[in-house]
């Protein structure tokens, strides 16, 4: 199953383990970790046997921990290729980096890796089923644009797409609170907001484990930003809009994604925290190409 599959495995993985680096995305409302191609629509939808294929696979994680987390790390600082197949997206993260675990813990991962193999298998084998009934349906639910927004702020006010159209340039951060990297990047990130809100732009916020308006979530989720000195808007976002919805095909956390005024995605989402000199000045680079750009068509 390829990197970009839908996600159900992970946001439960970062409730129920809060695990240090995030290789999947797992978005609260819907049920933890990746999934693939088979349509944004089936967000809310979880397959039984796929869900449960999911739980296995967390399962795997959760009983080796300690050793998964160390992998995770790796696969953040960019050490595996984000365009494989999911197993040999970890394994590669294994393999690279094999020095820096002990013996007891290698001859762990590789024994959990093959159990991996064969679950993704057999959620491959159904997510294209899925993807084939669902491939006579109209393409032009593209993931290239939002063109809906709905949920609520951290302090309950109502947002909906306007938040777009009100900026040069929105900088989209999905992050789920469990998620090590995630709240590392933090402080950069109100850096950055402070840094372009001048110039028309925005830092956001959206906590995958928040989605729907789940109470206690946005508490722990205000909770760690506050700590971290995070000031910039974080959003509760409805999982069926089409930002819940591209955030439930996302693998890697945190991810960031560049939004224009009319809500179109641009360029390549970064993956990985802006707490790394390299990706600010990456992703800086590019706001202000997108605030030029909004000016010029004025």
């Amino acid at each position: 199953m390829n990197l970009s599959k839908n996600i159900f495995k992970i946001v439960t993985l970062s409730a129920v383990l809060a695990l240090t680096a995030c290789s999947t995305k797992t978005n609260s409302a819907v049920s933890s970790t990746t999934q693939s191609s088979s349509s944004s629509e089936t967000a809310g939808e979880t397959d039984p046997e796929l869900n449960d294929l999911y739980q296995q696979e967390n399962q795997l994680f959760a009983d080796h921990k300690e050793a998964w987390d160390k992998v995770f790390n790796m696969m953040n600082k960019g050490n595996a290729d984000p365009n494989a197949d999911y197993a040999e997206y970890l394994a590669s993260a294994v393999e690279g980096n094999k020095d820096e675990f002990t013996e007891e813990e290698y001859k762990t991962l590789t024994e959990d890796l093959e159990k991996i193999r064969e679950i993704e298998k057999k959620i491959a084998e159904l997510e294209s089923k899925q993807s084939t009934s669902s491939a006579s349906k109209d393409d032009s639910s593209s993931e290239s644009s939002f063109a809906d927004l709905s949920g609520v702020d951290f302090d309950g006010n109502k947002v909906d797409k306007s938040l777009f159209s009100n900026n040069a340039v929105t900088v989209l951060n999905f992050w789920f609170t469990g998620c090590k990297p995630c709240v590392e990047e933090l402080p950069k990130l109100n850096k950055l907001n402070e840094a372009i809100k001048a110039k028309g732009g925005e830092v956001v916020g959206i906590n995958t484990d928040t989605f729907n308006g789940s109470g206690s979530a946005i508490k722990d989720a205000k909770k760690v930003l506050e700590q971290q000195g995070a000031k910039y808007r974080n959003l509760s976002i409805d999982s069926s809009c089409d930002v819940g919805k591209y955030a439930s095909n996302i693998m890697a956390f945190p991810t960031t994604v560049l939004v224009d005024r009319n809500g179109k995605i641009v360029g390549e989402p970064l993956l990985g925290g802006v707490d790394n000199q390299e990706n600010y000045d990456a992703l800086m680079k590019q706001i202000e190409s997108v605030i030029a750009a909004d000016s010029a068509a004025k």
